[in-house]
């Protein structure tokens, strides 16, 4: 099960190229939504003069070799291993659904756009498998046993914002998608509900 590509049995009753335009699609609306939220709210024009402001207050100038040595020490140290989270447990529980979101959406678009028929895809659907399980870990993890620390402070339970809407998102186009996969595979007669639950949760967390 865990090396059979889940997408090409759907290729039999949905055509690879609806399931690539889908993809294609989110990633459109992906890019398209990351240019307007830059745009409104003005992120690059605010990024531009935090750097020119850093420049002014520079006590030395520095080089393009010394930046760009900064720049991959603080991508190792800060984004790698998600060292700006003090807590270890925090720390864990977001390496786990970095990671495994970023194995779960790679697999997925590998799969979609260049295997969509083909039930042997490699080592993708083993990737696709434990992405998913990982970003599950990691983001209910925090979810039910982290995030609800807010208790100690008063706050409700379960204080949803728009900035919540991602990691739901997230969680739900995970675990629908390990359902389905595993339904699909045990030939189970509730496998197109779940497929439906796995493309509505999927297109609002790219959409």
């Amino acid at each position: 099960m865990y090396n059979i590509n889940p997408f090409a049995e759907l290729s039999a009753s949905i055509s690879p190229a609806i399931m690539q335009s889908y993809v294609v699609i989110m990633i459109l609306l992906v890019v398209g939504g990351t240019l307007f939220d830059v745009v409104h709210k003005g992120s690059a024009k605010y990024f531009f003069a935090n750097m020119r402001k850093s420049k002014d207050k520079a006590k030395r100038p520095v080089g393009g070799g010394e930046a760009a040595g900064i720049a991959v020490s603080t991508a190792m140290s800060e984004v790698l291993t998600s060292s700006e989270f003090c807590k270890p447990r925090r720390r864990i529980a977001n390496i786990l659904g970095m990671y495994g979101f970023t194995a779960y959406a790679v697999a997925t678009f590998v799969m979609v756009m260049f295997n969509p028929a083909q039930a042997d895809a490699g080592i993708w659907p083993l990737l696709w498998w434990v992405g998913a399980f990982m970003t599950c870990v990691g983001g209910y993890w925090f979810w039910l046993f982290i995030r609800v620390d807010v208790r100690s402070e008063g706050k409700s339970l379960f204080p949803l914002v728009r900035a919540d809407l991602f990691i739901l998102s997230l969680l739900a186009s995970c675990t629908f998608g390990l359902i389905w996969a595993y339904l699909q595979f045990a030939g189970h007669s509730l496998t197109d509900i779940f497929l439906g639950l796995y493309l509505i949760s999927t297109t609002v967390l790219f959409g």
